[in-house]
């Protein structure tokens, strides 16, 4: 009988081994994650010069929107001072730095005049 009694109490301990080897989880060390390049977006122009766009022709056409959104920023009068700043911008393709001022930089800009001789561009 103790021999019976050890078979099965051996039986037991061996079941309850097993058993509990497949109950634990099993924790692996995963890779840590790599750092993903930022998404790739549209590469501007990149332009050595310091006088890019304040200098005849060295704008493209699609930028003078912006650079007298800039150039008029400041006026109370920005509907007429982006719609002649945009048609000299076109003329130009340039426009000069800052909200007033600097005309000299861009001599198309500067000298195209009015009928009656005022400036023509802001």
């Amino acid at each position: 009988m103790a021999t019976k009694l050890n078979t099965i109490v051996f039986s037991i301990v061996v079941l309850h081994l097993l058993l509990s080897a497949h109950m634990h989880p099993i924790y692996l060390e995963s890779p840590a994650p790599q750092p993903q390049p930022p998404p790739s977006q549209p590469q501007l122009p990149h332009h050595n010069n310091s006088q890019y766009g304040t200098t005849q022709g060295s704008l493209q056409p699609q930028e003078c929107g912006p650079r007298c959104g800039d150039r008029c920023s400041n006026t109370q009068y920005k509907k007429p001072c982006l719609f002649f700043c945009n048609k000299c911008c076109t003329k130009c393709l340039c426009v000069p730095p800052g909200t007033y001022g600097n005309k000299q930089v861009c001599p198309c800009y500067n000298n195209w005049k009015t009928k009656s001789g005022g400036p023509k561009c802001p």
